[in-house]
């Protein structure tokens, strides 16, 4: 079974990961994507990628991806915050970032933290042996 990524980039942040994940296309399409409404629509129509829509994050978007962490469903969240602005469905973004810490889930919230983390699930990119070299 394929590791689940889950996608999330408030307005202000949503170039940025349009560029992040158009540099890492082929890296994001080894795996199975979630997103919330918006950066969805742009992974989908931008990068070229399919990924599952949820609702946009001030409809509960954030809050579906945070269930999802708690059941297992998803193996890392990319969240590019905009640290700036004020969010109004903040209580749920506090939720999904404490979900990820409670569940030990691999959190990026900025990219030089998704940088890193993309890097790591590939293991020929970070120069380690992968599953099918032999020990």
């Amino acid at each position: 079974m394929a590791r689940r990524l889950a996608l999330i980039a408030h307005d202000n942040k949503k170039v940025d990961f349009v560029a992040w994940a158009t540099y890492n296309r082929e890296t994001l399409a080894q795996f199975d994507l979630v997103a919330t409404r918006h950066t969805a629509r742009l992974v989908r129509d931008k990068v070229g990628l399919e990924v599952d829509e949820l609702l946009s994050g001030p409809e509960g978007g954030d809050a579906q991806i945070a269930a999802l962490v708690a059941t297992a469903a998803v193996d890392v969240v990319f969240f590019f915050v905009d640290p700036l602005w004020a969010q109004p469905h903040d209580p749920d973004i506090r939720a999904l970032l404490r979900v990820c810490n409670v569940h030990n889930v691999p959190l990026a919230t900025n990219l030089g933290t998704a940088d890193l983390i993309i890097t790591a699930l590939i293991p020929e990119l970070a120069g380690q042996r992968g599953p099918e070299d032999p020990a």
